[in-house]
């Protein structure tokens, strides 16, 4: 049960975060928006770490180049890659291809770490991801109108996802949760900082950062959207499964279609409810245990 509250959590909080990069990408850039998240959310664990007496735990024979690795293909690089898609695509259309993770997550699972999949896991998948086109009305031919410049790095990231995230699970078992997360956002923001850098955006000018919806958005982003949210995240990987935790970004568009609803009035159709029904039972089904009694998602683990 935890581990679906923790995954309704994340998703709730994630549906948020493709509107916060939309606002904050015209004024820091991509790698900009990639440095303070990471930073944000890096500064908040650090204070949890400081204020719980968990700091000396950060230690030198932690596994740091898995932590490295992690931290490139969990944070900066996925990070980079959704906010350079957002500059050509609308944030739902990015929310929306972010539900490709899960499908990510099974086959490079598969590939690289002889992840034994079942096929309720299999058709948990499939139904999330026919709830997905009734999200977008079954329109298929919006997704190739769309810049495929945009497009293309959204897929890179939700790869990247995959890969990290079973990765982790294979690797950084030993590592606390909030370890985990500090360290690899660290890595995150130090990596952001170097490219903003390097492709000229160092100089962002400070007074746009000092606007209300700017400052909401930062802070929701990085405080949110990554220090809290990544420990939620690396809890269900490593409570769960790689393949579970992906699974948010099925309800992640869902939770962007409720926000949209409570905050922007947008209207939700018949379609929409359909899906919404398609994501929460393809959820289901990928969590279902089979007959000894255990997960499908732990089994294999």
């Amino acid at each position: 049960m935890r581990l679906f509250s923790a995954l309704f959590s994340l998703s709730l909080i994630w549906g948020m975060s493709f509107m916060f990069i939309k606002l904050l990408v015209p004024v820091l850039g991509p790698w900009g928006v990639v440095f303070y998240r990471c930073l944000l959310g890096a500064l908040a664990i650090f204070l949890y770490l400081v204020i719980r007496g968990r700091l000396k735990e950060v230690k030198r024979n932690l596994p740091w180049r898995s932590l490295l690795l992690v931290g490139l293909l969990n944070a900066l690089v996925p990070w980079g890659m959704i906010a350079l898609s957002e500059e050509r695509i609308s944030s739902s259309l990015a929310a929306t291809l972010n539900a490709t993770t899960p499908l990510f997550t099974s086959v490079l699972g598969a590939i690289f770490f002889s992840r034994n999949l079942y096929k309720k896991q299999w058709l948990g998948v499939g139904v999330g991801f026919i709830g997905i086109l009734f999200l977008i009305d079954l329109d298929l031919n919006a997704l190739f109108e769309e810049d495929w410049r945009g497009i293309l790095p959204m897929l890179i990231a939700t790869a990247c996802y995959g890969f990290a995230s079973q990765y982790t699970k294979h690797h950084l078992k030993g590592v606390s949760v909030d370890i985990l997360a500090f360290i690899t956002l660290s890595f995150g923001a130090l990596g952001g900082l170097i490219i903003m850098i390097i492709t000229g955006g160092g100089s962002v000018q400070f007074t746009p950062l000092l606007q209300r919806d700017i400052l909401i958005s930062l802070f929701g982003l990085g405080i949110l959207g990554s220090g809290i949210a990544y420990l939620l995240f690396y809890y269900m990987i490593q409570k769960g499964s790689a393949e579970f935790a992906t699974l948010v970004t099925y309800l992640v568009p869902v939770t962007a279609l409720i926000w949209g609803s409570v905050y922007l009035n947008e209207i939700i159709t018949l379609p929409m409810i359909v899906g919404l029904l398609c994501i929460f039972a393809g959820v289901y089904l990928s969590g279902r245990t089979n007959g000894s009694g255990q997960t499908l998602m732990k089994k294999s683990a």
